[in-house]
């Protein structure tokens, strides 16, 4: 039995609503920070365990007012771990969205390359291999399989 784990076709209407979608995305990411490997390497980094200890040190700094120098902007910092705090959530969905999308991809290449060998059998089983010969050298490329030896070697 042929394989088949995901049977997809995509409409006019859904992929224009993926598009108008995508672009909103683009649209929004605009104002977004985009970092070189280098400056990445450079940064302080907040994980998970340490975003605890940032949200506790906002809320003592918030009781603390009084003892916060003028040049500390306890406002920016609160206001930048809702950002990270709403950024996360959307992060979450799109991965979600995105491992969906590659596992499809992979899914249907291998519906694909299994439906193209059992045709490549069908056609050597049937006498008609002979229109492909291109296609029998890209699957020696594909399936090197194991030099020959011997005096029949080509």
């Amino acid at each position: 039995m042929p394989q088949n784990l995901v049977s997809l076709r995509l409409s006019a209407e859904t992929l224009a609503s993926v598009e108008q979608a995508i672009s909103a995305l683009e649209a929004f990411s605009n104002p977004l920070r985009t970092l070189t490997a280098d400056e990445i390497r450079a940064l302080t980094k907040m994980g998970d365990k340490s975003a605890e200890f940032c949200r506790q040190t906002a809320m003592v700094l918030e009781q603390n007012q009084s003892i916060i120098p003028p040049s500390f902007d306890l406002g920016k910092m609160q206001g930048d771990l809702v950002a990270i705090e709403t950024l996360d959530r959307q992060i979450l969905r799109l991965k979600e969205i995105m491992a969906k999308l590659e596992d499809t991809r992979i899914a249907l290449g291998s519906d694909i390359m299994a439906a193209a060998s059992d045709g490549y059998v069908l056609m050597q089983m049937f006498g008609k291999a002979e229109g492909l010969s291109a296609l029998q050298q890209a699957m020696k490329v594909r399936r090197p399989g194991r030099p020959r030896s011997g005096p029949d070697k080509a």
